[in-house]
């Protein structure tokens, strides 16, 4: 998706926000103006994901070696986090109604309702392609899907109001759009944290990554293992191999095939490997780094 059409979204979406509010303001209608926060926060959400994006195409330099391509991780983590208080926020606001109703005009509802479904759609439809592969831009699709679920149930809420009068439609319609916002951000946020935090995506993984270096050709033992997420597509790992050979040349000719299958099976495309003879290495060292020796050793960093 380009940078385009990302401006586009976004100004779509503040041009929404902006209509629905006073729609909600005229028509009394509090399921109304819980679509326009949660419009608004799409149209922050997608600006914020143009803006990490563009971050994250900075290249490496002395201060982040690795690039700035975890920009966009710290942008979703924003988005939901957004998502959550808006959820709570409607559903106290919900409450409150509750305890002291208001009349609400239908038609205004229905019509400001079903301006926002359609302008909804076509932005999920725009940034769906790039939601696939960025946890950034799926964050921000799944606000436009939610809002545009949001106004099918603005317009339910104001069918009923026409034609029973039944204004309680309005606030269930309001509860159902706060629960549902607030699942989708307690959904996300836990891969996200973990991300940030640098995590390997779960333990089985680092299991299968631990044995697949071992079943190596020339690595006789592997310890001190260590994968971490640089971004969301991008890990690293550093490792101590232990050679079935005791030469430069075929610790070298190790590293190679590791590095290989690394970046053909388990997606690592930056790996570090430090030799270490089987005389110089404790037995208990294990990969989930229980125990930790000091030992010096002469790091090989071959990017």
């Amino acid at each position: 998706m380009s940078d385009g059409r990302l401006v586009l979204a976004v100004a779509l979406n503040v041009l929404l926000t902006v209509a629905q509010i006073i729609g909600g303001i005229l028509s009394g209608s509090l399921a109304l103006i819980a679509d326009a926060l949660h419009n608004f926060s799409d149209a922050a959400s997608l600006g914020l994901a143009l803006f990490a994006r563009r971050i994250g195409r900075r290249p490496a330099d002395k201060l982040m070696t690795f690039g700035y391509a975890r920009a966009e991780v710290v942008a979703a983590l924003i988005n939901l986090t957004t998502l959550l208080i808006i959820g709570f926020y409607l559903l106290v606001e919900a409450i409150n109604r509750f305890a002291d109703p208001q009349p609400v005009e239908g038609w205004t509802v229905i019509w400001v309702a079903g301006i926002a479904l359609v302008i909804d759609v076509v932005t999920a439809v725009m940034v769906y392609a790039s939601s696939k592969n960025s946890l950034n831009m799926k964050a921000a699709f799944l606000h436009n899907v939610s809002d545009a679920l949001a106004s099918v149930g603005v317009i339910v809420a104001g069918v009923l109001i026409l034609r029973y009068e039944l204004y309680i439609a309005d606030l269930i319609i309001t509860v159902v759009i706060a629960a549902y916002v607030i699942w989708q951000g307690v959904t996300l946020l836990p891969r996200t944290v973990r991300l940030l935090m640098g995590a390997v995506p779960g333990e089985s993984e680092f299991d299968r990554i631990v044995s697949d270096l071992r079943d190596t050709e020339g690595v006789a033992d592997v310890h001190h293992v260590h994968v971490w997420s640089i971004s969301e597509h991008y890990r690293a790992l550093e490792a101590h191999i232990v050679p079935a050979e005791s030469s430069l040349q075929a610790f070298e000719d190790v590293k190679a095939r590791a590095r290989g299958m690394l970046e053909t099976q388990h997606a690592i495309a930056h790996a570090t490997f430090e030799a270490c003879l089987a005389a110089e290495c404790d037995p208990d060292m294990i990969p989930d780094h229980q125990v930790e020796k000091n030992h010096h050793h002469d790091h090989d960093h071959d990017h």
